[in-house]
This record gives C-alpha cells, sequence and structure tokens, in this order.
C-alpha cells in the first residue's frame, strides 16, 4: 500500500495543476445481499464532528442523515434524532477551495434517500483555508480514511447517537474535481474492503488507483469541462477492472450540473442515487433504472456495463 501512496502522490504534482487553475472479490460483494433502498424520503439532520489527523490536520466534517420525524420534512435540523434503521455510509470529498457547504443540496438529497454523508472540510484545500496548499490533496486520501474510522468507532460508542445507527460495511466514496481524485485514491491495492463503490465527478484517476478489492465506479464529467478535460476522466475509466460506466452531460463545465435547477441536474443527481441504492442497498430495481435515468436526448448519455 505504502508504494502505491507514493506513486499517486508523485502523479497528484501534474494532474491537479488543472484543477487549481479553475479554483472484494465476487461480483455479489459489491452488494448487500438484494434488497429495496427507501422510496419515501426521510427528513434530513446535520452534525459537525471536530475530528483532526494530528496536530496540522483539523477535519471538520458536515454528517447529513436520515433522521426521525415527519416523511417528506424540508428543513434540515442540527443534531436530530436519526431514523431508525441502519444506513450506508458515502464519503464525500470537495474539490480545490470548495467546502461541504457548496453541495449541501445535493448530498442533502442523497441523506434523504438513505444514506449518512461525511463531508470533511480539507485542511489546505478548503474555501477558508489561509495557507492553499494543492499538492496536499495526495495527503486527503488517508485524511478520508480516519472519517471513515470515526464513523465506525461512532457505531459501537454508547452515548453517540450515531450507535447501531450506521451500515458500517457498505461504503462509498465520491467526490468532485481534486475530491474526484481524492476518491480515486481511496481504491489502491489493499484498501479498505467495505468500500463498495466510488463516484468520481469532474476528476480522474493516478497510477496505482483503481486496484484491490473490487468496488463499481461511475465517472460523472461535463462533455466541455475546461478544468479537468473529458479525456483525464476516459482515461481513468479505461483502467477500471471492475463493473463501471460513465455519464456524459452534453456541453457542460466543470460541475453546474450539480446544482439544482439548471440543466442535467436531474439526470446527474438520479443517476447517482440509482448508482448508490445498487451498490449500497443491494437495490436491483434501482440497477435497472440506471441507463433510462442516465439518458436525455441533448442532455446527458452514459456507457460501460454495470
Amino acid at each position: 500500500m505504502r508504494s502505491a501512496r507514493v506513486l499517486l502522490a508523485a502523479a497528484l504534482l501534474i494532474a491537479l495543476s488543472a484543477c487549481q487553475a479553475a479554483q472484494a472479490a465476487a461480483p455479489e460483494a459489491l452488494s448487500r445481499a438484494a434488497g429495496v433502498a427507501p422510496v419515501t424520503p426521510y427528513p434530513v439532520g446535520v452534525r459537525t464532528l471536530d475530528l483532526t489527523r494530528g496536530p496540522d490536520r483539523p477535519l471538520p466534517t458536515t454528517v447529513w442523515y436520515p433522521a426521525d420525524g415527519r416523511k417528506g420534512e424540508q428543513r434540515i435540523r442540527k443534531d436530530a434524532r436519526p431514523a431508525a434503521g441502519r444506513f450506508p455510509i458515502v464519503l464525500f470529498s470537495h474539490g480545490l477551495k470548495g467546502s461541504p457547504q457548496h453541495f449541501t443540496a445535493l448530498l442533502t438529497r442523497w441523506a434523504a434517500a438513505g444514506f449518512v454523508v461525511a463531508a470533511p472540510a480539507y485542511p489546505f484545500t478548503h474555501a477558508r483555508t489561509t495557507n492553499f496548499q494543492r499538492w496536499d490533496v495526495r495527503n486527503q486520501p488517508g485524511d478520508a480514511e480516519l472519517v471513515l474510522q470515526d464513523l465506525v468507532a461512532r457505531n459501537a460508542l454508547r452515548g453517540d447517537m450515531f450507535k447501531g445507527r450506521l451500515d458500517v460495511g457498505h461504503v462509498a466514496a465520491a467526490g468532485h474535481s481534486a475530491g474526484g481524485f481524492t476518491t480515486a485514491g481511496l481504491f489502491i491495492e489493499g484498501h479498505d474492503p467495505r468500500l463498495r463503490a466510488g463516484i468520481v465527478i469532474a476528476g480522474g484517476g493516478l497510477p496505482g488507483t483503481f486496484a484491490g478489492p473490487e468496488a463499481a465506479m461511475l465517472f460523472v464529467h461535463g462533455g466541455a469541462d475546461p478544468v479537468v478535460a473529458p479525456y483525464v476522466a476516459r482515461a481513468a475509466y479505461d483502467r477500471v477492472p471492475w463493473p463501471k460506466a460513465f455519464v456524459t452531460l452534453a456541453g457542460q463545465g466543470h460541475g453546474e450540473y450539480l446544482t439544482p435547477g439548471n440543466r442535467g441536474f436531474a439526470e446527474a443527481n438520479n443517476t447517482m442515487t440509482d448508482f448508490l441504492r445498487w451498490t449500497l442497498y443491494g437495490d436491483r430495481g434501482a440497477r435497472a433504472r440506471l441507463p433510462v435515468d442516465a439518458t436525455l436526448a441533448g442532455v446527458s448519455t452514459i456507457t460501460g456495463k454495470i
């Protein structure tokens, strides 16, 4: 694993310059036994975890999660009691000079769909840092791993609101731009087998990634992205040896399709939610919907086989 991390670090010095300019086993292991993901949206709660990976690496992490309460409620409630049940985890990584809050509209939709979404603010690449260091992205996969380990511990921690509420055996990673590279960096030889799936949005992969235990991968990319060119994502996609798909948003740039109301948002969000429902809940109906939800003439197309 160490050699793969070294290779990842070296390659990031080249691959992330474009971002800076703009701002296990058998296939059955990919999911639970066949099941059905929640259909009615949950109310959403939010809490902040004050995590750290050493004195110089604070990792304040925003967690959105299914909350107890009246179904269909729109208000996001701070520290609300979690809904009954056990919910899969999604680790989300922001891009350079981004933040978890930039993606609130997207990530709260995932939480309402039945996922616990944990999004750290990385110490040297988030929007408010006073010591911006783009190359620090090479350290962010390790940060994301720490966040996962913290959630695993909380699931068994007496007195924590998440005790018994997390399905720690079913985890996905997702990220935008440099966060997409961070996401790919989690899937190296010897990676945590609980990572069942990855979503790379407007990002790519690096040497040493897409190895180890099998995990389904979804790429989402603007067809006219001026920051991370589509061929970068395609090259990464081509190296993935597992079930995979590639969604192209026609004529789109570096992520405007992640904002509700913008062209392509419904297709991108519905496809990513289908993907998470399939890989983390074992929902075969969601898997069957993927090519339909990802396809709209003049807006989005999907290729690949999952």
